[in-house]
């Protein structure tokens, strides 16, 4: 598997930090993002704590969104929706591959609900590629439960990814990534576009987490 220097922008968060502690304990190494560098240096603490003693594990480091992205091939957004077209537009991404897993959602009496982006025809990733043409934007890791990656099992092998994108080697980068969470390569889901539909069906299984007090996931039966 090749390895790679990946970026996580919005590592303090639940999210971010279990994906980066699952991409370190793969052998990536790891710079975890945040507005504030010093709650990066300290949850960067918390995932090389949790990695001692795991054998052919990645660095962990932290820095802020901007610095992280800069020396890294691969960067992860995880942050928000809110204020996420300021953010992504911020950032030195050109050149890079971008994976999203950001999923627009609002809450209301009735339980979590997909937030409808550019009239239906739009994502959140979609508006990622729009505000960085330079980069190559990919849709992944929007159903892996933030619980259960930073749970005790080695891999999360009940569960797939599924990756979109309009680059078939882009896509081919992710889903090797993808192996650091599930011990198997992700699913090549379609073209960036079907994050309109990926996005907003982390809303269904928050409800089925909600009904069954659970963590549920995805798996494509199958292939």
């Amino acid at each position: 598997m090749s390895q790679h220097r990946i970026a996580v922008v919005g590592g303090t968060g639940p999210q971010g930090r279990g994906l980066g502690y699952r991409f370190a304990r793969g052998g990536h190494d790891v710079v975890l993002g945040s507005r504030s560098a010093e709650r990066a240096a300290a949850v960067a603490d918390e995932v090389r704590t949790r990695l001692d003693g795991v054998g052919g594990a990645g660095e962990v480091s932290a820095a802020s969104n901007e610095e992280a992205c800069r020396d890294a091939d691969v960067v992860l957004l995880a942050v928000p929706y809110d204020g996420h077209d300021e953010l992504v537009a911020s950032l030195p991404l050109v050149g890079k591959v971008v994976v999203s897993c950001v999923n627009p959602l609002a809450f209301d009496k009735r339980g979590a609900h997909g937030v409808v982006i550019d009239h239906g025809l739009g994502s959140a990733a979609e508006s990622a590629q729009r505000l960085q043409p330079d980069a190559t934007v990919v849709g992944a890791f929007h159903h892996v439960s933030a619980v259960t990656l930073w749970g005790e099992e080695d891999f999360l092998d009940g569960e797939d990814v599924l990756v979109v994108g309009d680059s078939r080697e882009a896509k081919e980068v992710v889903m090797e990534i993808a192996r650091s969470v599930t011990s198997r390569p992700g699913v090549d889901a379609g073209k960036l576009r079907l994050a309109r539909q990926l996005e907003p069906l982390t809303a269904v299984l928050i409800s089925v987490n909600r009904r069954y007090k659970t963590h549920s996931g995805l798996r494509v039966h199958g292939l």
